[in-house]
């Protein structure tokens, strides 16, 4: 028949046990692999491999954008030679994650490696259609599942949460986790958003190596689709470095030129290495905006897009997140601004000081005060003098020890552009 039964005395853990004989071992094995091949439709896939990848993405990546590409392209090769732990790659849409994922398994397979690919709702779908399946059994296809050599998920968390969805997955995660089986998970949430169980294995360093991919859509190279969703940077793509003026035609004044000149030069170190808080004040028109944006220009354009957004839609932005037809949550889209790398506030100030709008401005500047985390504020001299800015915020904009507070003292500015749209 091909089996033998181990010769072990009664009450041994291998009594009664059958093993594959070792002249059917080879076949069986090649069995195995074929089923799961087939399972995971690799057959697909086949053009996903590491030849056909380009680590260093499409061209006009920002520098940190492109490293992200060749790091992760690395890990995963590495990964492949080794099957060793775990590797979590995360990123947004197209960025590559299921072409280095693919990768992987198709590297495996032309190594004889039993391997399973699925997208996660495909991983789903194979068990619930296994309830009523003549092939095989619920209980076989889930030991196929989680018992797999190398099990590839790809698109954690595109998923339909439901109660029994999250336990199957939660089951075969920990089975791989605890008998630390080779597996590869790709997704496009933040770590915070999936399920508190799985997140915490995710999160095991000693286990997972993980790789964040930053890299825009490949599939749509006109969209940076690497941008935050709140940001408005996309509207202010002209205010650079290179087409802000020192308004030497104007007739300022010695100090107001200084200013000028002062501003330009903190904006541009800080742009390079952003740390601490940079507070810019000054009339309305007198290039705060050009500067803050010119910062958030230089860092995306280096690979790091940062969240750019006027006080008053960003408060909008959160008094959407409560409608329940919100494609998103109030806690999630809050997160999402307080821990940014790199937030950018125009105009604080500007907006209606409601006590709800000063208590979650508070909130949030107070968070990433405490963290120390890189932030970029405006604010006009105007709402300054009127009081609109809470008290509990302005200390912290004050505080020499982390913040470095420019005032331009140049007024509005008066280029050609800007008398044309006033005398109109």
């Amino acid at each position: 028949m091909g089996y033998l039964r181990l010769d072990a005395p009664l009450g041994h853990a291998d009594f009664g046990k059958l093993e594959i004989c070792a002249c059917r071992r080879a076949k069986v094995t090649g069995q195995i692999r074929d089923r799961l091949f087939a399972m995971s439709h690799l057959d697909e896939l086949k053009d996903l491999t590491f030849e056909t990848f380009k680590p260093h993405g499409r061209k006009g990546l920002g520098e940190l954008q492109a490293r992200s590409i060749e790091m992760a392209y690395n890990h995963a090769q590495q990964y492949a030679r080794n099957l060793n732990g775990w590797l979590f790659l995360q990123g947004g849409y197209g960025c590559g994650k299921t072409h280095l994922a693919a990768a992987i398994a198709n590297f495996v397979v032309e190594m004889g490696v039993p391997t399973l690919f699925l997208t996660v709702p495909d991983l789903l779908d194979a068990l619930r259609f296994a309830y009523g399946a003549e092939d095989t059994t619920f209980e076989a296809r889930f030991e196929q599942i989680r018992n797999a050599k190398l099990l590839v998920l790809d698109d954690f968390g595109t998923q339909n949460a439901t109660g029994w969805a999250q336990e199957k997955l939660f089951q075969i995660i920990n089975y791989r986790y605890v008998n630390k089986l080779s597996t590869v998970v790709t997704t496009n949430l933040a770590l915070d958003e999936i399920e508190a169980r799985i997140r915490s294995r995710l999160s095991d360093p000693e286990l997972v190596s993980a790789v964040k991919m930053s890299a825009p859509d490949y599939r749509r190279p006109m969209e940076d689709t690497s941008h935050p969703e709140l940001s408005s940077l996309d509207l202010l793509l002209n205010k650079t470095f290179g087409t802000f003026e020192e308004r030497p035609a104007e007739k300022l004044s010695t100090e107001e030129q200084k200013s000028l000149q002062r501003a330009l030069k903190v904006a541009h170190t800080f742009s390079e290495k952003p740390k601490g808080w940079l507070v810019l004040e000054g009339t309305y028109g007198s290039g705060k905006t050009h500067l803050a944006a010119a910062i958030a220009n230089y860092r995306a354009g280096l690979g790091d897009p940062p969240l750019f957004v006027m006080v008053p839609d960003l408060l909008d932005h959160l008094r959407a997140a409560f409608n329940p037809n919100s494609g998103t949550t109030y806690d999630r889209r809050f997160d999402e601004v307080r821990t940014a790398s790199l937030l950018v506030l125009d105009d604080l100030g500007a907006q209606s000081a409601t006590p709800w709008a000063r208590e979650k401005l508070h909130q949030l500047l107070n968070y990433r005060y405490n963290a120390e985390l890189p932030t970029v504020i405006t604010v006009a001299k105007e709402n300054l003098e009127h009081g609109q800015i809470d008290e509990r915020i302005l200390t912290r904009m004050l505080d020499e020890r982390l913040c470095e507070y420019i005032e331009i003292k140049a007024p509005a500015y008066q280029g050609k552009g800007r008398r044309k749209s006033i005398k109109k």
